[in-house]
């Protein structure tokens, strides 16, 4: 099965640049940094100790945000790298402000670009998230006796399957983990039928937090935002943005001054959005660049990264996106924190336990239709509540507690690494 998977990925090195060309269009790479996927770095490696992490997209790397936190004090670690596959994840981590950190794009998995990226970088140790299991750079790791841990490993059925299918070559793969931290308990099942040696079972790293401090949006969008009925679709997909349309035009007959703050999963749809919405006879504003607001705007468009969490700062009601559409759902937790009241689709099979604590304290809310979604954001729009303090510290409460006890976990390696 490696030679095949070898061959196969021979072939996307051979279409790359037709691949890219294309994404460029799409405006899904960096033009100046997408080179980096061929280990053309734009970084150097510092003397001394390195500690990698990857992970595919935003999601992944935003869940270890506080671990890395705490690993850019440690005086032993000269550098950090954070590798991922998108646009979006590189935007984020430059918002972060780290002394030690540096991000590059993860290389196309061909055998001969997973060396060349692991003699230049050296890494002391390796930490994986979630699912990103990389045939070619996982058997050059381990050959290069270099210790890898699967963080917040979450191994879906759908997955699981596929890799029954292979299951000789899954062995071979997922027992060159040192050590593997699940994201659930369905997962830490999955992970040793798929040959995984060490597994444990602490929790989702999803509920840590951050200890950054979160950055308002402007004095101008804040007043604009308190004058009116408001509600945020985050996180969406391709259709959601039109389907939440069609609930703003089915609730602004009642509630005049409405507004919907929408933030996109992926701001390179932007102007397909944009288009989507203007059809619907809605009046938008982009959120950069910055402007005056029309105060007769409709639908507040968000075009530009990491604003997020200042908007849920601003909100009480939210749509988390990706639970429409067959897609597994978002992660509704940085909502909740902010005392959020959260709808969502019946696809949330990514964030399944999570919903279902939230769903236990009805912070959050499965919508199944139309109709169910305008008649339940009427409810809560007309209330204007939040939810209680109480929810809030639980979560954070047990977001330290699941740090707390992977930085336990890891500390074995990394002292041994570092």
């Amino acid at each position: 099965m490696l030679i095949i998977y070898r061959l196969l990925t021979g072939l996307i090195l051979i279409l790359s640049p037709i691949i890219l060309i294309f994404r460029l269009l799409k405006k899904k790479e960096d033009p100046k940094r997408f080179k980096e996927k061929f280990c053309f770095f734009s970084e150097k490696k510092n003397k001394g100790k390195l500690v990698w992490f990857h992970g595919a997209s935003v999601g992944e790397l935003q869940s270890i945000i506080p671990l890395i936190e705490k690993l850019d004090k440690n005086k032993k670690i000269k550098q950090i790298l954070i590798t991922s596959n998108t646009l979006s994840s590189s935007k984020i981590i430059s918002k972060f402000k780290f002394k030690k950190v540096i991000h590059q794009f993860f290389p196309i998995d061909v055998n001969f670009l997973s060396k060349k990226f692991l003699n230049y970088w050296k890494p002391s140790i390796a930490f994986f998230i979630d699912s990103e299991i990389w045939p070619n750079m996982l058997l050059n790791l381990k050959n290069e006796k270099i210790p890898i841990i699967l963080l917040n490993g979450r191994i879906t059925k759908k997955t699981f399957r596929k890799w029954l299918i292979f299951s000789s070559f899954a062995n071979t793969l997922f027992e060159k983990f040192n050590l593997c931290l699940s994201s659930n308990k369905e997962s830490k099942k999955f992970l040793k039928e798929l040959g995984a040696k060490k597994i444990k079972y602490i929790g989702n790293l999803k509920y840590t937090q951050s200890e950054q401090k979160i950055g308002n949006v402007k004095k101008n969008i804040q007043n604009f935002i308190k004058s009116k009925n408001v509600w945020c679709a985050s996180s969406t997909h391709y259709n959601e943005e039109k389907f939440c349309g069609l609930i703003h035009k089915k609730l602004e007959k009642k509630y005049k001054n409405l507004l919907t703050i929408i933030i996109p999963r992926h701001i390179n749809r932007i102007e397909t959005i944009k288009k989507e919405l203007t059809d619907l006879n809605l009046k938008i504003h982009l959120d950069e660049p910055s402007s005056s607001i029309d105060p007769t705007t409709d639908v507040y468009l968000v075009n530009s990264y990491g604003k997020t969490k200042s908007f849920y700062n601003n909100c009480n009601n939210v749509f988390l996106g990706g639970s429409i559409i067959n897609h597994g759902g978002q992660n509704p937790l940085e909502a909740a924190r902010f005392g959020c009241n959260i709808l969502h689709g019946k696809n949330i099979s990514n964030f399944r336990e999570i919903y279902d604590f939230l769903n236990k304290n009805k912070i959050s809310h499965l919508v199944k239709s139309k109709l169910e979604f305008e008649k339940k954001l009427d409810i809560l729009l007309s209330k204007k509540t939040i939810s209680s303090k109480n929810i809030r510290y639980k979560i954070n409460h047990i977001g330290k507690k699941i740090l707390k006890n992977t930085q336990k976990e890891i500390n074995f390696f990394l002292e041994n690494a570092i």
